[in-house]
């Protein structure tokens, strides 16, 4: 159905056109008849159909936007924004990080002290999640009295060098358990200040002052949580990794 704008548009173009088609009431031309006597019927109504026809052909073709005219605007059927997916389980509580101080045992005779590392070899060589985290190997080797590349070796051979989905769903780069198993960590570097501290604390101070004799009580040979064999290769794959690095 037409606007009344474009309706009475239609009209003013029909009437304009059929002026200029029909000679002024008030002319009088020895060579012109009147229009109010001489035209019939029939010749006003062919004249009044062209000029229509004419004013149809000009709204048609060409037509611009008339000021004031609207067009209908689409209804909106899609949402402006889609819903939100959200990953974060509030649920989920990270215990807090031990930061004691444990000192170096007067027992430990190990040769796997903290001593100066190559930090652009160690730093060349960690990848994936562990990339970027080679000072903070170093400063945990530094508070701990470890060896750097010790502690680059476990986590390189823990997560297949930044790779596993431990590490890079829960910052784990060691293996670390906790309560309900595998330890969640708020960074890469409070899980190597775990791990240091863990080595300290249990294994260079209790007399494991190798790396065979660390990996016997890590990741023992057998031990239920190992279904598919993988500690069989612990201590030849660290040992690998620290010949590299040092």
């Amino acid at each position: 159905m037409n606007s009344p704008i474009s309706s009475n548009l239609f009209l003013y173009n029909t009437i304009a056109t059929m002026a200029k088609s029909m000679p002024a009431l008030s002319q009088t031309d020895s060579g012109s008849n009147s229009i109010g006597s001489s035209t019939s019927p029939s010749t006003f109504f062919a004249m009044l159909m062209n000029a229509m026809m004419e004013s149809m052909e000009q709204t048609d073709v060409g037509k611009a936007p008339q000021t004031g005219v609207q067009a209908a605007l689409p209804s909106l059927t899609t949402p402006l924004t889609a819903p939100l997916t959200n990953s974060y389980n509030p649920t989920l509580t990270i215990p807090p990080l031990n930061t004691q101080e444990v000192p170096t045992a007067a027992t430990d005779k190990s040769d796997l002290k903290f001593r100066p590392t190559q930090f652009i070899k160690l730093d060349n060589t960690l990848e994936g999640k562990l990339s970027g985290t080679a000072a903070h190997f170093i400063n945990a080797g530094k508070k701990y009295d470890l060896d750097p590349n010790l502690l680059s070796a476990i986590a390189i051979h823990e997560t297949g060098n930044g790779s596993s989905r431990a590490v890079n769903d829960k910052n784990n780069v060691a293996g670390m358990m906790g309560k309900n198993g595998l330890r969640s960590y708020a960074s890469v570097e409070d899980s190597i200040f775990d791990m240091a501290r863990n080595l300290r604390q249990n294994y260079l101070n209790q007399g494991k002052d190798t790396i065979a004799k660390i990996g016997a009580k890590y990741a023992p040979v057998g031990a239920a949580n190992d279904p598919t064999g993988l500690n069989n290769h612990w201590t030849q794959g660290v040992s690998n990794y620290y010949s590299k690095l040092t």
